[in-house]
């Protein structure tokens, strides 16, 4: 699984100019999910996610998680962060899972992340086409790819 963390002071999804998603300061996650992807995946990644101390404390330093300062979350999810771009200018999404497989996941790591931070995790439309807005707050974007846990 590989993921797109933005820390954000508001965001929103809306799908036919409708609103589905809307949070306040929390974290946008934008997850790709491949075929060698797993159950034990999209709980690590849960839980990495919530304890990542990315939020601000009183003294400006980052050293404060979502549980920390009772922040909200959105998962969308988007196959595209797993282009490969190595051969000519069309990427590929060989390596992205097909809906059969990534759909499950992705519903387990919403569940899975809704569990870590005691709180309901709002999220796209699977496969939709959304329109993401969002206040990136310090800018502060970071990616994790559960094949590289670093």
């Amino acid at each position: 699984m590989r993921a797109v963390i933005q820390r954000v002071s508001k965001a929103s999804v809306q799908i036919n100019k409708n609103n589905v998603a809307q949070i306040s300061a929390g974290l946008v996650i934008l997850l790709g999910i491949e075929i060698e992807d797993t159950k034990e995946d999209a709980v690590w990644l849960a839980n990495k996610i919530s304890q990542l101390r990315i939020f601000s404390d009183a003294e400006g330093k980052m050293n404060k998680s979502i549980l920390d300062i009772e922040g909200e979350a959105i998962v969308v999810s988007q196959f595209t962060l797993h282009a490969k771009t190595k051969k000519g200018n069309r990427p590929s999404y060989i390596k992205a899972a097909r809906p059969e497989q990534s759909i499950p996941l992705y519903e387990q790591f919403k569940e899975d992340l809704s569990v870590a931070i005691a709180k309901e995790v709002q999220s796209g439309k699977f496969g939709a086409d959304m329109q993401v807005s969002l206040i990136n707050d310090g800018p502060v974007t970071i990616i994790i790819d559960t094949k590289n846990k670093e």
